[in-house]
């Protein structure tokens, strides 16, 4: 049951499966490619090893924040389809 007390249809139970795989897939996507992007020259490269921990590092910190950022927006701009009856989000 939704926050209204009415059941959800098939097509809005649909809807927010493929929205909540759309975030985690987008958002480990933008994640690998951060961390790829900051700590590749560590994994790739004979830098200082101070230079390579910090870099390495600082990927392993950046790469999940740019998860939750990036999952988290994506599912707040998801907006339930409007129902007859049911309020829509403008009201």
């Amino acid at each position: 049951m939704d926050a209204h007390g009415g059941r959800r249809s098939q097509a809005e139970r649909d809807a927010v499966t493929v929205e909540i795989g759309y975030a985690l897939v987008s958002a480990a996507f933008a994640a690998a490619v951060l961390f790829g992007a900051v700590a590749g020259p560590a994994l790739l490269f004979d830098l200082p090893h101070l230079l390579s921990t910090v870099l390495l590092r600082l990927g392993l910190v950046v790469a999940p924040l740019v998860f939750t950022a990036r999952a988290v927006s994506v599912l707040l701009r998801f907006r339930w389809p409007a129902r007859p009856g049911r309020p829509g989000p403008d009201s």
